[in-house]
């Protein structure tokens, strides 16, 4: 039976995608598009922003993970929230489906549309890897991973099987962006700091694998700051493998490839495989009426109007973020674009509603969207970093200064930036929590259990020798 919610009559401005842009635009538009007589309406699966950036601090345990969210209801209060996925875009209409939770649709007209959907994960078709493997790219990814990582810890603890023990101590991410930088380092303190409480285990016993299928890691830093990450990484006990891609993870088992000759390069079992390698944008993109470039991206113009396909833009549509191909008029972007992260999207988003208040009610001049990158800083674990900010290289502490001055400075609300600096406060005072939350992927287990009920297995039941044979 199809729904039809209540929503304002007024002339909509609707925001598909409530992410880091799509907040920023939100923010900037819901009470002058208020005061003007419309209305902004924002969908999303989520009824919450995540700040990206912040998942490596999730994992590690340095931020709260409700706080590395930013919620739309507290922070949006003069504009429509619709928790649902847009499914189809017809312009040609101005008219939007969305598909609720349940799966219901309905449609949304509006005046103006902005698309800020942002991206998904990349994920290769690697046998294996949607069974066994684990993104970086949600809140919900974040916490499971920090909270599978200890569980194994805890559960290697008891093990008297030696291969079961390794395997549940051996932790492998793919991908050796900056994410996938930030990730391993948080991994790494992780795994070091629950094995240093546990007098059952020892440091030699942990292995952690960065699995890169280029010859070096970090594009976006220098060629020598890149060396010298992987010499601090390798210093660290971490294998870096450049020049070696994932071949296969069924059953937990990583089959690796070096990637110079396609010649097997290994493989061992691991109970933890991350998948770190890259972004790309959102597919509902292919789902609207608007011209999409062959990487699946929406044209948009240096105004961050959504092109026409022929020179000219579509009126009435905007677009910014991930999931448009935004020219880079500095000429620094790859290709011509602006790359996919956080420092462009939000100062994209400002420029787009400045934008559209001038082309919808006259106020201000449209302008091309133009910034030169003030540089990129990566946290490495608790007081190290790289970076280069400005254009200055930074390594260790400061480079970790740097990334949570900027980063503090660029999450969305006075509220939440309150919360994150806070716990870093905190956690200089009493240290890294590695408090475990356990069955989260199992909550049910417990009432079953009172209910007289079996509980539902866990995901590691199987003993590696099962496997194996």
């Amino acid at each position: 039976m199809a729904i039809t919610p209540q929503l304002s009559p007024k002339p909509r401005v609707l925001i598909v995608g409530g992410g880091y842009a799509g907040i920023t635009v939100a923010r900037k538009l819901q009470k002058k598009v208020r005061d003007r007589g419309g209305v902004v309406t924002v969908v999303d699966p989520n009824a919450y922003m995540t700040y990206l950036p912040f998942l490596p601090e999730v994992l590690g345990g340095h931020i709260e993970a409700r706080h590395a969210t930013v919620d739309l209801h507290t922070h949006l209060k003069h504009a429509e929230i619709v928790q649902g996925s847009v499914v189809n875009v017809s312009h040609a209409e101005k008219i939007a489906t969305v598909a609720a939770e349940d799966g219901e649709q309905f449609e949304i007209p509006y005046q103006d549309i902005v698309m800020t959907a942002g991206s998904n994960t990349r994920v290769f078709p690697i046998d294996g890897l949607d069974k066994t493997g684990i993104g970086m790219k949600t809140i919900e990814e974040a916490v499971t991973l920090r909270n599978q990582i200890l569980e194994r810890v805890e559960s290697a603890a008891l093990m008297t099987d030696a291969a079961e023990r390794r395997r549940a101590l051996t932790f492998v991410l793919v991908g050796g962006g900056f994410a996938g930088v930030e990730t391993i380092s948080e991994i790494d303190d992780l795994v070091r700091n629950a094995i240093a409480r546990n007098s059952r285990l020892s440091q030699s016993e942990a292995r952690i694998v960065l699995v890169e299928a280029m010859g070096r890691i970090m594009p976006e830093v220098s060629e020598a700051q890149a060396e010298g990450v992987v010499e601090h990484l390798r210093d660290r006990g971490i294998e870096v493998l450049l020049n070696t891609s994932l071949d296969s993870a069924v059953d937990y088992e990583v089959k690796l490839k070096d990637m110079r000759d396609d010649s097997p390069a290994g493989s061992f079992y691991a109970d933890t495989i991350v998948w770190s390698a890259g972004v790309a944008a959102n597919g509902m993109a292919k789902e609207t009426d608007f011209p999409v470039d062959d990487r699946g991206r929406i044209e948009v113009t240096p105004t961050l109007q959504i092109s026409d396909g022929d020179g000219g833009v579509t009126e009435g549509a905007w677009g910014c973020g991930d999931i448009c191909a935004v020219p880079d008029l500095t000429g620094d972007g790859p290709g011509g674009f602006c790359v996919p992260n956080a420092q462009h999207a939000g100062r994209q988003a400002k420029r787009l509603a400045e934008n559209l208040l001038a082309v919808r009610f006259g106020e201000g001049v449209v302008e091309e969207y133009y910034h030169k990158s003030l540089g990129t800083v990566a946290g490495m674990g608790l007081g190290k970093g790289v970076g280069n900010p400005l254009g200055v290289e930074l390594n260790g502490l400061p480079a970790w200064l740097a990334h949570r001055v900027y980063h503090a400075y660029a999450l969305p609300t006075l509220e939440r930036k309150s919360r994150v600096v806070s716990g870093w406060i905190q956690e200089l005072l009493w240290g890294t929590d590695t408090t475990q939350t356990k069955r989260l992927e199992r909550p049910f287990n417990a009432f079953r259990k009172a209910a007289g009920k079996p509980e539902i297995p866990s995901r590691f039941t199987k003993k590696t020798e099962e496997i194996e044979a």
